[in-house]
């Protein structure tokens, strides 16, 4: 019965969408996300629920865009490092993967912070989420992780010419999501929330939307959970602490990832010692 009227509400819901975002994104692509969230919906949500809280993101971003056949080709010589690492290294199968931008590849004190938990560290320059779905397959299939911990901070930077809308990247973020949840039936995500710095503070209320776009959608999912930080990384007047950054005031110091560390082990210890 809950199989058919949610599959009734996702075909009658493309009614609604209006033509021009039907013209960039095929019907078919529509009625699969709709269903995946409600098919991983964590909290019994009636179906009108979740479809309101997915409307901006896919009248936002046509979810067949995610994954260009040109996105993250720059990055090729990284995954081809961790593709030959993962050969060459026989990982725990406890071992907790790390996937995300330069905050997650600059992490060098990561193996003794997440100890006694073995981890795979997987961060990648500048990457936005684009490039980390692209490459999604190379970086995560190997391995069978109890957890998965993401943060991509690149898709809100500054640069009119670049930058999506929060909610088309709230949008990719549900498609690694879902991703996880299909191909990882045993692993839980773990979605980072994005830190605030003073380096992109001039578009801080745009990546603030964004985070609270992303903590409604975890909250939404079975297995996918957010791991709030901005108020650990803001003064009392709302501007980010300089100390808990290096001297660009983008990359974490190693205060910063002190107070990263605790508040991650926070949220991954109770799954780890499950």
């Amino acid at each position: 019965m809950l199989r058919t009227s949610t599959s009734y509400f996702c075909r009658a819901s493309l009614l609604v969408f209006p033509p021009r975002i039907r013209e960039v994104l095929p019907v078919k692509n529509y009625y699969t996300v709709l269903c995946r969230a409600m098919k991983h919906s964590r909290s019994q949500w009636p179906p009108a629920a979740i479809f309101c809280l997915l409307f901006p993101l896919l009248t936002s971003s046509p979810v067949a865009g995610f994954e260009s056949p040109n996105s993250g080709r720059q990055w090729e010589s990284a995954i081809e490092s961790f593709e030959r690492d993962d050969a060459q290294t026989n990982y725990p199968a406890n071992a907790i993967l790390f996937v995300g931008s330069s905050s997650i590849r600059l992490w060098e004190s990561l193996a003794d912070d997440m100890a006694p938990y073995p981890v795979i560290q997987r961060g990648f320059g500048g990457a936005k989420m684009v490039d980390v779905l692209a490459y999604k397959d190379r970086i995560i299939e190997a391995h069978t992780p109890p957890a998965i911990v993401l943060f991509v901070a690149n898709d809100i930077t500054g640069n009119s010419k670049t930058d999506l809308s929060p909610a088309r990247a709230a949008g990719q973020f549900f498609a690694f999501a879902d991703y996880v949840l299909r191909q990882k039936p045993e692993t839980e995500l773990f979605i980072v929330e994005i830190t605030p710095t003073a380096s992109r503070l001039d578009v801080w209320p745009q990546t603030m939307e964004l985070n609270n776009q992303l903590s409604k959608l975890c909250e939404s999912l079975d297995r996918v959970t957010f791991i709030p930080t901005r108020h650990l990384f803001l003064a009392a007047d709302g501007k980010p602490l300089r100390e808990l950054f290096r001297s660009d005031q983008l990359h974490l110091s190693p205060l910063g990832y002190r107070v990263w560390t605790k508040q991650i082990r926070a949220f991954l210890d109770p799954v780890m010692q499950k």
